[in-house]
């Protein structure tokens, strides 16, 4: 169905290829997994099977792409439209509609599908991702995670042979990703679809995979099947990095494989003793706080209190509330009852000043980015804070990034945004840190860097609040977890008992040791040394 021979790219001003003479094919039918660090090349190649890579990045392609016996340097993507189905990883920015449904049908409109035809595939789409209840609801007002499921189900409506998805589960929580793979699964089962997806986090998909390909990050692409490849790779996943404390000679694709492998080798272990938390001051207090969008009820009267060097872990289904609790906290959103900070409101202050109280990193960073330079950035957020000149660059290097100070923002990775924008918003000496989906494309290493920069701050005493849908780095980070529902914090107390004592947040090595308390490769390692 897909075909890359000898195909090489490199874009304009690079100082190397993206690709290099990559050759291999995939099967109709097939799920196959795209899988590298940040900027190794995984959606250059994505766009190169409909055609965006060239026809709208620019640089040079040579080689042949083919996709269904159609060459992609001979056809522009909207000449593949009818074949290719595609959604990268930002959906707002592809919608061309006002709602739900309006997107849904867009594309079918374009490829001239009969009306009744296109009404009998919007009810279809809407019950197969689980999205019927926000058939009229506008665009800009559902949650990222809707955002994803409403851009997927706008491609697979015009029922296209190839469906190529750019971290389609980045912001979806752990049923809602469930749910969606399990759909898309069912198309590959039941009709042929054919799904080239690129993920950071394996955990998710892995099981599903026909087949891998890994992108090391010098322009080649090592093709072959899951386990084969996720062991030659560099990347580590939880149950990757179990069988390598284990000195398994392949890792298990699922939690089923690594848990039949545990028990034939005796290795259940016991719970793994937890120190007592030490009794900590409240940084932050919050009462009866609820937000509220015409008829929606976002955030139901919660109260909550954040403690000095504590890390907390937000989670919860799309929609459940978790942004709009954390921009209520932030005092950049009218709600009724009260936040404290050292005795103030956020909300009764100006934004400045609200800053050195609460700051908040929005679940898209780039959002705050809009000077022309990483300098510039770093030089308005000193002037915006009341700090000393170099404050912000001075933060930077202490979170262990270094950036050229000439660098567009735009240019940057995730993970160099996101610290960029951390640094900014940590300029003003804030007491309590929120982070909304921070994790959001990041590889395992950039994961493992931020989870070593929050532990930094917590360990100088500030209060942080993540909001994620990443359980597994919620097992490594935090201490304290919560979970939401329609607009209410339904379960509160340590991690490791808010995520084993459910089944939809539990980490996989959770799973896999159960009924042990063991979240991650390193207190397995703990409880088996």
């Amino acid at each position: 169905m897909i075909s890359f021979e000898q195909v090489s790219f490199r874009y304009l001003d690079a100082a190397g290829p993206t690709l290099d003479q990559v050759s291999f094919q995939i099967a109709e039918g097939d799920l196959c997994l795209v899988i590298g660090a940040t900027g190794s090349g995984k959606s250059t190649l994505l766009r190169a099977i409909n055609g965006l890579v060239p026809h709208f990045s620019g640089g040079t392609l040579s080689g042949r792409v083919l996709v269904n016996g159609r060459s992609t340097a001979e056809n522009r993507p909207r000449e593949l439209a009818d074949v290719v189905g595609f959604v990268g990883q930002d959906p707002l920015r592809g919608f061309v509609t006002d709602t739900v449904e309006d997107e849904i049908a867009y594309g079918m409109e374009q490829l001239g599908i009969a009306p009744a035809a296109m009404r009998q595939r919007v009810e279809e789409t809407l019950d197969l991702l689980g999205i019927a209840d926000l058939r009229r609801r506008p665009l800009t007002e559902l949650s990222g995670g809707q955002q994803q499921r409403v851009a997927i189900a706008a491609v697979l409506a015009a029922r296209p042979s190839v469906l190529v998805l750019d971290e389609p589960t980045s912001a979806l929580d752990p049923t809602a990703a469930a749910d969606v793979l399990g759909a898309i699964t069912t198309l590959i089962h039941e009709v042929g679809l054919t799904v080239v997806l690129a993920e950071h986090r394996l955990e998710r998909v892995l099981h599903a995979a026909d087949s891998v390909l890994w992108l090391p990050g010098d322009g080649r692409v090592v093709a072959g099947e899951p386990a084969t490849v996720l062991s030659a790779s560099d990347l580590r996943p939880p149950l990757a990095g179990l069988a390598e404390l284990l000195q398994w000679p392949e890792t298990p694709l699922s939690v089923r494989q690594a848990r039949r492998r545990v028990l034939a080798e005796g290795l259940l272990p016991s719970d793994p003793p937890r120190p007592i938390p030490p009794v900590r001051s409240a940084a932050l207090t919050a009462t009866d706080i609820g937000v509220r969008y015409g008829d929606v009820i976002a955030v139901a009267s919660v109260a909550l209190a954040l403690h000095t060097g504590e890390v907390t872990t937000l989670l919860g289904r799309n929609g459940s509330g978790k942004s709009s609790l954390l921009w209520a906290l932030q005092g950049a959103l009218s709600h009724t009852g009260s936040v404290s900070v050292a005795g103030v409101d956020p909300s009764e202050l100006s934004a400045t000043a609200a800053r050195r109280l609460v700051t908040l990193v929005p679940q898209t960073a780039a959002d705050l980015l809009y000077l022309p330079s990483v300098g510039a950035e770093c030089d308005r957020a000193d002037a915006d804070a009341d700090a000393a000149s170099g404050t912000t660059a001075a933060l930077l290097t202490e979170l262990g990034v270094a950036l050229d100070p000439d660098r567009d923002p735009r240019d940057l990775s995730e993970g160099q945004r996101l610290a960029l924008v951390l640094a900014i918003q940590l300029s003003a000496e804030p007491r309590v840190l929120l982070l909304d989906e921070p994790t959001r494309g990041l590889d395992y290493r950039a994961k493992a860097e931020l989870a070593a920069i929050i532990a930094r701050l917590a360990d100088g005493g500030m209060a942080v609040l993540i909001s994620t849908h990443d359980v597994e780095f919620a097992a490594t980070v935090s201490e304290r977890s919560l979970i939401m529902a329609e607009g209410e914090i339904i379960i509160e107390g340590s991690t490791a008992q808010v995520l084993t004592s459910s089944v939809a947040y539990a980490p996989q090595l959770a799973k896999v040791f159960a009924p042990a308390a063991v979240l991650t490769v390193t207190e397995a390692e703990q409880v088996l040394r």
